[in-house]
């Protein structure tokens, strides 16, 4: 049976799969109180699991406190703490597990594992207000259409290689693009695609319902190496190529389930052509398009804090001893006991 709580009990969560360390408070109705991200910066290149994992461990206690601050509540009024478990890079997922251990033996309450996945379509749901739709999660990370059938977030298609934020931004670093001021690589190959005037063709590759990115960049960066297109055109022919085989995915997923309400979430959501695409697809079958807010649909305390509310609301914690990170969790192996679908 669920427990119920009164609005005067929060979660804090804890989030740290990859490059960035957040906190998220949230009371037990939904209400975000704050939302705290220090994100690490790597000088060159992508992320490095250590120097991440080091990042986090350094901001860990300021950060707590900064949320706690935000969001105005005694330590005391904490109920519970939960953390992202997984999936993600070994050493970041460790040491949030290990503030977070720490933040929950201190304040002497329950401790929620929470699968990352779930927690950006459960955020995206609150948010979005998106009830029980098919979503596509596109992130560094993670490139999954999904939706909720018999008790879990079943996967409909996901890719075999990279995800699409990891070839966006592999393509950008290829190619000498540089993340601008509150501009992050992805942002930036948005900006020159829509300056590009002539589709490049580039392979399309969707095998059933997964999709592969890997031979894709590969051309791509070659085509840049010949000298022979303006880097407009590849990347606007890039962002085509890949957007299309992600659109193509989702309404299929769409057709099959025949839900009513498409969501877009993950740090690529804020794409704009990505969204027009999706956009198109859901009003062509009678759905609603849903995209969850840049704030939360980057990696973030918030989602975690709020899935472990509802993990929590269904006796879904884990004693400290058994707390171990789950690197390659899947989404489809989590019980969604809360969702109404």
């Amino acid at each position: 049976m669920p427990v119920h709580h009164s609005a005067a009990s929060y979660c804090l969560g804890i989030e740290s799969t990859a490059d960035d360390f957040s906190v998220g408070i949230l009371s037990f109705d939904g209400e975000v109180l704050a939302n705290v991200i220090s994100a690490h910066v790597p000088e060159k290149g992508g992320i490095h699991p250590r120097e991440a994992a080091r990042h986090h461990a350094e901001v860990a206690g300021k950060t707590v406190e900064d949320a706690l601050q935000k969001a105005k509540i005694e330590p005391r009024r904490i109920q519970a703490v939960a953390f992202s478990q997984g999936p993600g890079m070994g050493p970041c997922l460790r040491t949030g597990a290990t503030a977070a251990r720490a933040l929950a033996a201190y304040l002497q309450v329950p401790l929620v594992g929470v699968n990352h996945c779930v927690a950006h379509i459960e955020i995206g749901r609150l948010v979005a207000g998106a009830g029980d739709p098919v979503t596509l999660y596109v992130s560094g990370g993670n490139t999954i259409v999904s939706a909720f059938e018999a008790g879990r977030y079943r996967v409909f298609g996901e890719t075999l290689d990279i995800a699409v934020g990891n070839c966006l931004d592999v393509f950008a670093r290829e190619v000498g693009l540089h993340p601008e001021e509150r501009m992050p690589l992805g942002a930036v190959v948005e900006k020159m695609a829509g300056e590009g005037q002539n589709y490049v063709s580039l392979p399309y590759t969707v095998k059933g319902m997964d999709l592969s990115f890997s031979g894709l960049l590969t051309a791509a960066i070659q085509l840049f190496q010949e000298e022979e297109h303006r880097l407009e055109d590849l990347c606007f022919s890039l962002q085509e190529t890949v957007f299309s085989m992600l659109t193509e995915v989702t309404e299929r997923a769409l057709a099959h389930t025949e839900k009513t309400e498409v969501l877009l979430t993950g740090g690529v959501a804020a794409n704009e052509r990505l969204q027009s695409m999706l956009n198109q697809i859901a009003d062509e079958h009678n759905a609603r398009f849903c995209v969850v807010p840049k704030e939360y649909a980057l990696d973030n305390g918030a989602m975690i804090a709020w899935t472990g509310i509802l993990a929590y609301q269904h006796d879904m914690t884990v004693p400290i001893e058994k707390s171990f990170v789950k690197l390659k969790w899947r989404l489809d192996d989590v019980c969604v006991p809360w969702h109404g679908g």
